[in-house]
C-alpha cells in the first residue's frame, strides 16, 4: 500500500472510532445509528456529524481538486436525488455508448427493462443493486463490476447509491456479433470482434 493510501486508510479508522466513541456518550445519536437500515443511512447520519467514513479506495475526498475535462469519464456532476443523467458519448448505426449518472435512483416498480440490443454495463463509481427478471435474487454490484445483459432479457435497476451516486459505462450494439462473450477483466479474450 503506497504511503498515501495508508494514510487516508488511518484516517478513516480514526474518524470511524470518533463517530463511535461518540455515539456512545450521547444517547441521542446512539439511537439515531441503531434506527439506520443500510450502510448508506450510516454514512449520512457520520456526515452530519462532521465525519467522512463512506469513502472507498481510489474515491477522492470531498472537495479535492482533480484533474477534469471533457475527456474525463468520472467528471461528472450528481443529478437530483431519484434521477439518472444519461450522456451518449459514441454512437454510430450498430454501436452506442453512454455515461449513465444516477443519484438513488431506482426503475419504477412493476416496469422492467426489454430492449433489443446486447448492453454491456460496467460500474465506474459507486455502487447498485440490479436484477434480473429470471432470477430470485437481485445482484449486487460496485465499482469495477460488470454485466453482459441480453437482448429481451428483462432487467430492471433496484437501488443505486445517494450522492455522489453511481457512475456507470454502458456499451450497445445490435445486431449481436457471434462469438463475442463477456470475459472477467483478468482473463484474456478468446475471440476478438471482427
Amino acid at each position: 500500500m503506497a504511503e498515501e493510501q495508508l494514510q487516508a486508510f488511518l484516517e478513516k479508522v480514526r474518524q470511524l472510532n470518533a463517530f463511535v466513541a461518540q455515539s456512545e456518550t450521547r444517547p441521542e445519536l446512539r439511537e439515531a445509528l441503531a434506527a439506520c437500515s443500510s450502510h448508506h443511512e450510516v454514512v449520512a447520519l457520520a456526515r452530519a456529524q462532521g465525519y467522512e467514513i463512506g469513502r472507498r479506495w481510489g474515491e477522492p475526498v470531498p472537495g479535492a481538486r482533480r484533474s477534469a475535462g471533457p475527456g474525463n469519464l468520472l467528471d461528472s456532476p450528481c443529478p437530483a436525488a431519484g434521477e439518472e443523467r444519461l450522456d451518449v458519448l459514441l454512437e454510430s448505426p450498430v454501436l452506442r455508448l453512454e455515461r449513465i449518472h444516477s443519484c438513488a435512483h431506482s426503475t419504477a416498480m412493476g416496469r422492467w427493462y426489454d430492449q433489443p440490443e446486447t448492453e454491456w454495463v460496467l460500474v465506474l463509481h459507486g455502487s447498485a443493486r440490479f436484477r434480473f427478471e429470471d432470477e430470485a435474487e437481485a445482484r449486487d454490484l460496485s465499482a469495477g463490476d460488470s454485466l453482459l445483459i441480453a437482448p429481451r432479457r428483462r432487467h430492471r435497476v433496484v437501488a443505486t447509491d445517494p450522492a455522489p451516486g453511481t457512475l456507470w459505462l454502458a456499451l450497445f450494439w445490435t445486431p449481436s456479433p457471434s462469438g463475442w462473450r463477456s470475459a472477467p477483466a483478468s482473463s484474456p479474450p478468446t475471440s476478438s470482434p471482427p
